[in-house]
């Protein structure tokens, strides 16, 4: 405990700390502490898992005072971040006896305004507490010290207008910290406008890239959820975190990996916090191994024990699949991060992949069997089956195993890159080249007809649901 005690905390405070099971501080809580005691500006760039919570809310617990009203508001994006940051500072102000009021939307507003009203410390998402601020129920004008976590992931997610209202109603005189995984122009924009001399900071993501692996195969596109399958049932795994770009796919796969015996949960922004709450308990006391989720629900959820991460769908950009695989290879230990791709993957894989920082490996396709799934005909949920060909299989050594198509490292020898381009009945494409380093991607056509229009090429898409069953 000698460094924590260096970092200038109170006994007390390091009592809290040394129970938790905490020995020595991480890098951002031993760069961010001293500054906040010292009422510093601070923008912190750190990923989830680096003990951010404890970097901020250290300083915040040292310098609140019981009954003197509230004196310190965190917003974060999720409904479930704001519980875990919560959860922290319940746990480490207890020895001070500070009242922490917990506020997000989709609840009982009511114990809300009751917790708000002897509340030190609020922590909540942007809607809900501009809706205490117009009914009245809270007063930011005379907070010391405001925190903006995961910012880029507010951003993301459209608060920044919210944001901007409840800064313009803060104190002038105040400390503003903000923490963010990526430190993005609107951020800037952000800082510039609201803080005043900010210290910046930064810590190495506690991931260990040379224990973390990356692969990916390419497949049909009506075999991509038969490989899902088949890899589940094969690997020997710790925790499985299954990614995929929009709530509709996440109930998608959570059922229908259900159907063949995965134990397999769904969680994304559609369900009820209650809901939401049980299935992550479930996961972090392993009575649930796989978790299929989009990249808001899981954002700055520290889950422990994550041994293969999966892209079910690719992101658009490389900071969020760095986001989605540092979920496992934590603290020393091996992980894995799969990519699945097929036809309608393969634009935001060549964004991801112009990240000279990843090298991901091509895998050949393993000897599998094609599945039955249940399709959602939008009009009574999950409830048609639809056959793909019985025992019909696929694999390295026939079919579609030895399908020639490679991205990234594997790419290098060839001239450039066809992206896909919806116009009419089947693809056009342009000339691509990432222009870094003169890695390219080989030139490729692609033949017949694709679902939906750009963007929306997914295995249910909304609109074209008719031409999906179609096609498989």
């Amino acid at each position: 405990m000698e460094k924590f005690r260096k970092l200038g905390l109170s006994e007390q405070l390091l009592k809290s700390i040394e129970s938790a099971g905490f020995a020595e501080p991480t890098e951002i809580q031993e760069k961010a502490i001293p500054l906040i005691l010292k009422g510093k500006d601070v923008i912190g760039s750190s990923s989830t898992g680096s003990g951010k919570t404890i970097a901020f809310g250290a300083g915040i617990i040292e310098k609140a005072e019981k009954g003197k009203g509230l004196q310190a508001l965190i917003l974060a994006p999720t409904r479930e971040l704001a519980e875990q940051i919560g959860t922290v500072f319940k746990k480490f102000s207890s020895y001070k006896k500070l009242s922490i009021a917990i506020v997000y939307g989709g609840v009982n507003i009511n114990p809300q305004i009751r917790d708000i009203r002897n509340a030190e410390i609020v922590v909540g998402t942007p809607g809900r507490i501009l809706d205490h601020m117009e009914r009245g129920t809270i007063d930011v004008s005379r907070i010391k010290t405001l925190v903006l976590d995961e910012a880029d992931r507010m951003l993301d997610m459209g608060f920044i207008r919210d944001m901007e209202r409840i800064i313009k109603n803060c104190p002038d005189e105040r400390q503003t910290l903000l923490f963010s995984a990526t430190i993005s122009h609107e951020i800037e924009r952000i800082a510039d406008r609201y803080m005043v001399d900010a210290e910046r900071i930064s810590a190495v993501p506690r991931v260990s890239s040379e224990k973390l692996k990356h692969i990916y195969y390419d497949v049909p596109a009506n075999m991509k959820f038969s490989l899902l399958v088949h890899l589940l049932k094969k690997e020997r795994t710790g925790l499985v975190m299954v990614f995929c770009n929009t709530r509709h796919n996440t109930d998608f796969v959570a059922k229908n990996l259900q159907r063949f015996g995965i134990d397999a949960l769904a969680i994304h922004g559609g369900l009820t916090q209650d809901k939401r709450k049980r299935i992550l308990e479930k996961f972090h006391e392993k009575s649930t191994f796989v978790l299929v989720c989009t990249d808001v629900a899981a954002r700055g959820l520290d889950i422990k024990g994550v041994s293969h991460v999966y892209n079910y769908d690719i992101p658009k950009t490389s900071d969020e699949y760095i986001h989605r695989s540092g979920r496992t290879a934590r603290i020393g230990k091996e992980g894995i991060s799969i990519s699945i791709l097929a036809n309608r993957d393969y634009e935001n894989f060549a964004s991801v992949v112009k990240d000279e920082s990843l090298d991901i490996k091509r895998e050949e396709l393993p000897q599998m069997e094609q599945v039955k799934l249940i399709i959602d005909d939008r009009r009574g949920g999950f409830n048609r089956e639809r056959s793909f060909g019985g025992n019909r299989s696929y694999g390295n050594r026939g079919g579609f195993g030895n399908r020639e198509r490679s991205f990234g490292r594997d790419r290098e020898r060839n001239d450039g890159f066809r992206r896909e381009r919806p116009r009419g009945s089947g693809f056009s494409a342009r000339h691509f080249s990432p222009g870094r380093g003169g890695r390219s991607f080989g030139r490729r056509s692609f033949g017949g007809s694709r679902t939906g229009g750009r963007g929306r090429g997914r295995e249910h898409a909304g609109s074209d649901n008719r031409k999906f069953k179609k096609r498989y």
